[in-house]
């Protein structure tokens, strides 16, 4: 079928849909009750064909703020067949047209950055501070640079005896994108820049507890310029939605994001299919006694905190030289208590809430373990007390624990919230057994002024990524990924074009 009779199939399935979504439509005009999301399918708002919903929270305040779709199997197909027909007409569009629709977007996205921020924010708990610093400026960074670099890029020719290879990429079809709740916009952008400028089409999962920016990115989309059908979204449960939309046979890649037992299972129901898992982290710190002291304690407790804790590139495993162990322990829990934890709408807000009460809840198990194997607490260790609404939010403290065994699950498992341990190490080849000692290997960052030092220990660390002297610089034509229990796979640059297309070589005799 060529690209206008795939463009003519997609208006009936359009037709098709379209008193589905007036129905939706006018269901909710003017209604009192928490506002419903719906599926984005073809370029219509579509309920889930069950009619089922969760309520989504907001973790700082615990008012509803939507109901998002439960959507089962028979949406995502609906999605990934929207998909499929879409695609070979965005394919066939001149990729200068596809980049200009990228850049685009990014600017729609800083036009709107104010309303992006507050619904990040509200979605997530996190300060709106972070949220207008990182990841919506983020966010449109990335549309910006795919668009810059898939322009730039020159394709592979290769002359041998009388012939000439070239080798071009085509894109992998429909692609699969399933994101976390920790950076909603920012991590689904990663991947959706990318995949759309190789001329794909995009099913995409965002988490049910931050769903609300993918739904508006839809229309940032469209108002871009992106036909019907190429970027489409079903919210859901990852068994209910997720799984369908990886096991599904016409998504030829999938990109996750997320823990790593979610991504054991994802791996499992994909297949023969591309596949990247960025999965979690418990990334170390490295301090060594001849550090800038100053900038160390504030970029580890940055490394730390940052987003409540809940970046898998945080470094919760803070490894000491003995020698300055003592001060730098008692300096980090000062910088700690001076953060200020509150309304996460608040611009002054330095840490907000978790992204969840069953997430919190999660966290503070691990505080239980820690008082059962006598750890000693330098700062925080329970909910702070706020006032009014904020009083029951998913708030806790910035933790700061010493005197816990290396094989105390606190050091093993990735916790995921303001928690982090500090470790004393006699040696270089003690703090990279440390560092190296555990299921995890996503990133690290080594604190010395040594360079040679910083090298040599860069070097022997068992992560994808190793910052020394600093935490959390995207360079983003650089690869993203680790090893080990973190995951397979690389994104950014040309690694994310690898992904997101395949190799064609075309070998061609060259008449004299």
């Amino acid at each position: 079928m060529d690209a206008h009779g795939y463009d003519r199939e997609l208006r009936e399935v359009a037709k098709r849909d379209r008193a589905r979504e007036a129905a939706f439509l006018q269901k909710h005009a003017g209604s009192g009750g928490p506002p419903q999301l719906a599926n984005r399918i073809a370029g219509r708002r579509l309920p889930p064909l069950e009619g089922t919903y969760v309520d989504k929270h907001d973790p700082a305040r615990g008012k509803v703020l939507c109901q998002v779709p439960r959507s089962g199997r028979p949406d995502v197909e609906a999605a990934v067949a929207a998909a499929k027909l879409a695609q070979p007409a965005w394919a066939a569009t001149p990729l200068a047209k596809r980049c200009a629709v990228l850049r685009r977007t990014a600017e729609l996205i800083e036009r709107d950055m104010d309303r992006l921020v507050r619904m990040e924010s509200e979605d997530t708990g996190k300060p709106v501070k972070l949220a207008g610093s990182l990841d919506i400026p983020r966010a449109a960074r990335n549309f910006r640079f795919f668009a810059d670099f898939l322009e730039s890029r020159k394709e592979a020719v290769h002359l041998t005896e009388g012939f000439r290879n070239e080798t071009h990429r085509v894109p992998v079809g429909v692609v699969g994108l399933i994101t976390p709740w920790n950076l909603p916009l920012y991590l689904l952008t990663w991947k959706v820049a990318p995949a759309l400028g190789l001329g794909n089409a995009v099913v995409a999962k965002p988490s049910e507890l931050t769903p609300r920016t993918a739904d508006a990115l839809a229309d940032l989309l469209a108002e871009a310029g992106l036909p019907d059908g190429v970027y489409n979204v079903v919210h859901g449960l990852g068994p209910e939605a997720g799984e369908p939309l990886v096991a599904h046979p016409d998504v030829r890649a999938v990109s996750f994001t997320g823990g790593t037992a979610t991504g054991a299972k994802v791996a499992a129901a994909a297949g023969p299919k591309k596949l990247s898992l960025e999965l979690g982290g418990k990334n170390a710190s490295l301090v060594f006694s001849d550090c800038d002291l100053d900038e160390t304690v504030k970029g580890v407790a940055r490394a730390a905190f940052t987003n409540q804790g809940q970046i898998c590139l945080c470094g919760s495993r803070i490894l000491v030289e003995r020698s300055l162990f003592p001060e730098f322990t008692r300096r980090l829990a000062e910088h700690a208590k001076g953060l200020r934890i509150g309304d996460p709408l608040d611009p002054a807000t330095d840490l907000g809430s978790l992204v969840s009460q069953s997430h919190r809840a999660k966290v503070e198990t691990y505080l239980e373990v820690a008082q059962d194997e006598d750890a000693t607490v330098h700062c925080g260790g329970g909910r702070p007390d706020l006032p009014g609404v904020l009083a029951d939010g998913a708030f806790l403290q910035p933790t700061v624990l010493t005197g816990l065994d290396q094989d105390s699950p606190l050091v093993q498992e990735e916790i995921f919230g303001p928690v982090v341990t500090v470790q004393p190490f006699a040696s270089e080849d003690e703090a990279i057994a440390l560092a190296n000692g555990v299921r995890y290997g996503l990133a690290a960052t080594v604190w010395t002024k040594d360079a040679n030092k910083a090298q040599r220990v860069a070097e022997r660390l068992d992560t994808g990524m190793v910052w020394v002297n600093c935490w959390l610089v995207r360079d983003l034509a650089v690869p993203f990924g680790g090893v080990k229990d973190s995951g397979f796979g690389r994104e950014g640059g040309e690694w994310s074009v690898d992904f997101y297309s395949e190799a064609r070589n075309i070998c061609t005799k060259v008449t004299p």
